[in-house]
């Protein structure tokens, strides 16, 4: 089944307590929480006192994007506010390879993000370390944005490799999800699509949860 993780940058902030029981009650399996540090990309969010306090109103899983700078410097942070798996960036300045040492140290599943421009083989080193692949198709630090086409062969690259090494390993799409690219997506591999604006926007967004667990 499809592992649907609504996008919580695109949930009312300033009741983001009550948005996180309203994904939980409508189905999702995950919420997915971008975290930006103004340096990596050039938006802030939020970091570990605000998932802190959220993390006792659900018992969701917490799939933690960090598109921050070093992210090995705040790992302990996130676990301990409360997140289960935690993915940082290939593209990111600092030991990426001790960063998910870390994150599997604390117990949690770790994973490793890719952005449009950067080329598949990237991942290449830290397959063998992770247990997800979150493809990005549009360019990370804002919501809201066009999905990048050219970026679906990656999921497919991920899943043969994976297939041809023997290891189990999910792939997350995030950017620009919506039915139309999300049929795309779960057509190459995909199998955990991250959604925002579409989800967010939506009167019913437990319908399309549900249409998209149906496939």
């Amino acid at each position: 089944m499809t592992i649907v993780s609504p996008s919580m940058l695109s949930a009312d902030f300033s009741k983001l307590g009550e948005e996180l029981v309203r994904v939980e009650k409508a189905g999702a399996d995950w919420a997915h929480l971008d975290v930006m540090d103004g340096a990596f990309v050039p938006n802030i969010t939020f970091g570990p006192p605000v998932i802190k306090a959220i993390r006792k109103l659900s018992e969701i899983t917490f799939d933690a994007h960090l598109m921050i700078e070093d992210p090995i410097r705040y790992i302990d942070a996130f676990a301990d506010a409360g997140c289960d798996l935690i993915t940082v960036h290939c593209e990111a300045h600092g030991d990426i390879h001790g960063a998910i040492r870390k994150i599997k140290e604390k117990g949690l599943r770790a994973g490793i993000s890719i952005n449009p421009e950067t080329d598949v083989t990237a991942l290449e080193e830290f397959l063998p370390e992770v247990n997800l692949v979150l493809v990005m198709t549009v360019h990370p630090g804002f919501g809201g944005q066009s999905f990048i086409a050219d970026c679906v062969p990656k999921i497919s690259w991920v899943k043969e490799w994976a297939k041809k090494n023997g290891r189990e390993m999910l792939v997350s799409v995030d950017g620009g999800i919506n039915a139309e690219t999300a049929e795309v997506c779960l057509k190459a591999g995909a199998d955990i699509l991250v959604a925002g604006s579409y989800l967010f926007k939506m009167q019913n967004m437990a319908l399309a949860i549900a249409q998209w667990h149906g496939v």
